[in-house]
């Protein structure tokens, strides 16, 4: 257990002090049952991106369809085009669901009484490191869809044009997999700017509001020793030089910003405010200390993905930093 998780005698600014093995921690008999449930859900994960990002979009297919109303082969032409990607988008909105839950388990495993967040953590490394790989996860699958217009072109082509039901003896058969109410339900998925964040965000309210017996601290402390924990390792050498690949880097960096933001969503007052248990100020630090590639699209996700920021409780300094 020592070598998966140290943890200093003392703590500075009382803010926790760990490694957390993001790398090589795994499951413990206690772990197992849960983690085999989530494992399975996160093997899916490096095909759903690669399937976002191969995702090239109907536009000229509709263009031209749209421009000639009149031409059947090209209305069929869009149709055609459009239909699989629907299927596609539809496979992306069910892997949503299924990460939805995954996370609700992992916080059920994390949160739960008589230990702190700090001997959950001790305890359960490849939890942990799990609940980290969903929010790294979540961030990539949303950077990458903020880059891709089509998504929403497509889908509101497809709506438009099962609507006006103008189409016949075309592939109506795609009605039995995205039926009205399905299609409803991914429309307001897609139209969210970052949805797998959104997901995770009311998932992890939705789990507080019904544990009701499970003190709220629990949940946003497991979230704010996460924060802390990922600041502390990278700014510090000693556990940076730790590290085989220089991914975990951004790893851990997303981590960082995937808690902030959940925790910024479940607790009342935000994860900006002086009272936060999140260091706020060290964390956008620790961001700005790196390359300016690496780390845009992460201080973009605290500026536009978080609920408090712009709360007049938030030090100013704090906002200067994130202008």
């Amino acid at each position: 257990m020592g070598n998966l998780l140290k943890v200093l005698t003392r703590e500075i600014e009382n803010y926790p002090h760990f490694f957390l093995d993001f790398e090589n921690a795994q499951p413990t008999d206690c772990e197992r049952e849960v983690w085999n449930q989530v494992n399975a859900v996160l093997q899916e994960s490096e095909s759903i991106l690669s399937g976002l990002q191969a995702y090239k979009g109907a536009g000229q297919e509709i263009r031209d369809a749209i421009q000639n109303p009149n031409d059947l082969l090209l209305q069929e032409r869009a149709w055609n085009s459009v239909c699989p990607l629907v299927i596609r988008l539809k496979k992306f909105y069910g892997f949503s669901l299924k990460l939805e839950k995954a996370l609700q388990s992992l916080l059920e495993s994390l949160t739960c009484p008589p230990y702190t967040p700090t001997q959950h953590l001790e305890k359960e490394q490849a939890l942990a490191k799990q609940f980290a790989e969903i929010l790294h996860f979540t961030l990539r699958f949303d950077e990458l869809k903020m880059r891709i217009p089509a998504i929403q072109n497509d889908f509101s082509y497809y709506r438009r044009t099962i609507s006006r039901n103008r189409i016949n003896n075309m592939n109506l058969d795609i009605e039995n997999e995205v039926n009205n109410e399905m299609a409803n339900r991914m429309s307001l998925f897609y139209a969210e700017a970052t949805p797998m964040l959104k997901t995770l965000s009311t998932a992890t309210t939705n789990f507080v509001t019904e544990n009701k017996t499970l003190p709220l601290e629990n949940t946003t402390d497991c979230l704010s020793t996460m924060a802390s924990v990922c600041k502390v390792m990278l700014e510090t050498p000693e556990y940076t030089s730790r590290f085989n690949s220089e991914d975990t880097l951004l790893f851990c960096m997303r981590v960082m910003v995937g808690v902030i933001i959940l925790y910024d969503h479940v607790h009342p007052n935000g994860a900006f405010t002086k009272s936060s248990k999140i260091d706020m100020k060290g964390c956008i630090k620790v961001l700005k200390d790196q390359p300016a590639d690496n780390v845009e699209g992460l201080l973009n996700a605290l500026k536009f993905t978080t609920k408090h920021l712009n709360d007049e409780s938030t030090p100013k300094n704090i906002r200067t930093m994130l202008q």
